[in-house]
């Protein structure tokens, strides 16, 4: 079972400011530069490939905007906290 990720060198030209931002970006979260571009990279290709309306959907959930608390001391109560959230 291969376990490697096969990855290819590149190069490019970014502004200054914007490479300052991802540099302070990496830093906060702990990565490398090359990381931190390359999951924003693939996150950004992922979004791409869905319609616009389950882009909406996702944009909304991650928002956070309706997300409410369910209780789950029951089966009767998680349901009616999710008809709750609104």
């Amino acid at each position: 079972m291969k376990t490697t990720i096969e990855r290819k060198q590149t190069a490019f030209r970014l502004r200054t400011d914007l490479m300052n931002e991802l540099r302070e970006e990496a830093k906060r979260e702990n990565r490398s530069v090359n990381n931190l571009v390359e999951m924003m990279l693939s996150e950004a290709l992922r979004e791409r490939r869905y319609n616009p309306e389950t882009a909406a959907a996702l944009q909304e959930a991650r928002s956070g905007k309706y997300a409410g608390t369910l209780d789950m001391s029951d089966f009767d109560s998680f349901m009616q906290s999710v008809n709750a959230i609104d």
